[in-house]
């Protein structure tokens, strides 16, 4: 009976005994996986100015009158001006395209008012440029007062955006890599100023977020620069 006792007080010191280390263990992998989980989040900042390497120039103009056929012959002299404008300026015929005309018809749109028009017929037109000389473009724009002085009016404002030069920058891929790069050196500085500051190292990174590059012009006077920017967010570990 004693040895059946003893057996058995054995066997729970032995259980508690592992029941004690197995807890023991279970608390050192929780505090270590909350010390593994210590983390900062830095952002690193990339800009860029460049210039635009495409422009779109739609030239856009009106005729009125009464008879269709009379208007659509001083569509074609018109289109003969610019065309002739653009060409001389250093343009080629594949950076250059005709739209053919739409034609209003002004009296059939005022037939619910008392109102007359003078001008039966309205007719709306557009040469394009599209152009990877964005400085022979904008040399043109500046001359364009020119086709005013052979009677073709470019017509337009300032709040409507498709009548106005737009310029683009299509070589992001090219600087792209560069980008990122810099942007993820600029967040590591940040987090080890971090980790400095918090008396701790910078470990490896757990999670790392390229963010979307966003093309923007400096400002509205100089529309052909733009400025290109990155934001990439890392999470590093942090260690003691």
């Amino acid at each position: 009976m004693e040895l059946k006792t003893f057996k058995f007080a054995g066997e729970a010191l032995i259980l508690a005994v592992g029941i004690f280390f197995g807890c023991r263990a279970i608390k050192q992998g929780i505090v270590q996986f909350k010390e593994m989980d210590r983390t900062v989040t830095a952002k690193g900042l990339c800009e860029r100015e460049v210039k635009a390497d495409k422009a779109t120039w739609p030239l856009k103009f009106k005729e009125l009158g009464n008879d269709p056929a009379e208007l659509y012959g001083r569509i074609e002299k018109d289109n003969e001006v610019i065309l002739k404008f653009l060409k001389e300026g250093g343009l080629t015929d594949d950076e250059i395209s005709l739209a053919p005309p739409t034609l209003v018809d002004q009296q059939a749109n005022m037939s619910y008012s008392s109102e007359t028009v003078r001008y039966r017929y309205k007719a709306n037109c557009v040469v394009t440029v599209v152009s990877k000389n964005v400085d022979l473009v904008r040399k043109l724009v500046n001359k364009q007062p020119e086709l005013m002085r052979q009677g073709v009016t470019i017509v337009g404002n300032e709040y409507d955006d498709e009548s106005v030069v737009s310029y683009e920058f299509t070589a992001l891929n090219d600087i792209k890599p560069e980008m990122i790069a810099e942007a993820t050196k600029n967040a590591r500085k940040t987090a080890e100023r971090f980790a400095e500051d918090s008396e701790s190292e910078l470990g490896k990174i757990r999670t790392a977020d390229q963010g979307q590059f966003s093309i923007e012009s400096r400002d509205k006077n100089t529309p052909w620069l733009k400025n290109v920017r990155i934001v990439t967010t890392v999470v590093y570990y942090l260690k003691d």
